[in-house]
């Protein structure tokens, strides 16, 4: 049975681990704010590119540009987006797991997988299963920057322009909310057309300045990045939206097991000072008898 003093020991070790899932709850709390204006203020410029390069797409030849061919064969690449630390929840787990899947279905299709991997957590994970990586970016959210999504969207571009890949995937999480961030997958490549499904197609004839493949030479690599980009911030805000959740859980499950170490140390302690009571009473009924004999 534990003792007084390890009981004491153990409400303290609870309580110094309390302090710092607050501690991380309010720089997560922090980081968050800050992370979701980005993707605020990211959001209708990357939607409103993506409907704008559908629209073109839908209108233009699919030989006008290398990007918006379709390819019956090929490899595929695909992106994925994790965090660098733990201690998350189900964040990174939720991602890798479904990235683990898609490239076991990959590997029964036999389908070469160009794999490119964001996060210190996705990098040992793969690492740790021998699984070949063709790019790692590591430690870039703390200073997240447009330039990392235009290296990654280049090298995805450069590949599909010069018939390596067939397609292009990107996972993250997507941030819904400090609660909710909901892993999806989306096709980067080869860029797909706007849906028109039960409308008829408006006639539009575009003027090209300079010409169809400088415009397109231009455009269609800088939706991939921006794209790219999105996702990145997405991830980083769901990330730490995900952490201040854990956080906060596990600073509520601190407080409730200090609230039951306290009652058993209570009733430990009623029970030693019953029996010290028992014994000097019965210490002192031993001694009158005996003063009486």
């Amino acid at each position: 049975m534990a003792t007084l003093r390890d009981i004491r020991r153990r409400i303290n070790s609870v309580k110094s681990t309390q302090q710092i899932t607050k501690a991380m709850k309010m720089v997560a709390a922090a980081k968050l704010r800050r992370a979701q204006q980005r993707v605020v203020e990211s959001r209708p410029y990357a939607y409103k590119l993506q409907e704008v390069i559908g629209s073109l797409a839908l209108r233009t030849s699919p030989e006008a540009h290398p990007l918006l061919e379709t390819r019956e064969t090929g490899g595929k690449a695909l992106v994925v987006v994790a965090a660098d630390k733990g201690l998350a929840g189900a964040f990174n787990a939720n991602i890798l797991r479904k990235a683990f899947e898609y490239l076991g279905q990959a590997g029964d299709a036999d389908v070469h997988i160009t794999l490119l991997v964001v996060g210190r957590k996705a990098r040992d994970f793969f690492r740790r299963r021998h699984i070949e990586r063709q790019g790692e970016w590591i430690n870039i959210f703390d200073q997240l920057a447009y330039e990392h999504a235009a290296e990654i969207g280049s090298q995805l571009a450069r590949g599909y322009i010069d018939n390596e890949l067939g397609e292009a995937h990107l996972l993250y999480n997507e941030f819904k909310s400090a609660g909710v961030q909901r892993p999806v997958m989306e096709q980067l490549l080869p860029i797909e057309s706007l849906s028109v499904e039960g409308e008829e197609l408006e006639p539009v004839e575009f003027a090209f300045e300079p010409s169809p493949e400088a415009i397109l030479g231009e455009l269609l690599p800088r939706h991939v990045e921006v794209q790219v980009y999105r996702a990145l911030l997405e991830s980083a805000a769901a990330e730490q939206g995900a952490r201040m959740t854990a956080m906060e859980a596990a600073t509520k499950a601190a407080s409730d097991m200090i609230e039951r170490l306290t009652l058993v140390y209570n009733k430990a302690r009623q029970e030693r000072i019953t029996r010290e009571l028992m014994d000097i009473v019965g210490g002192a009924e031993a001694l009158r008898r005996a003063g009486t004999a």
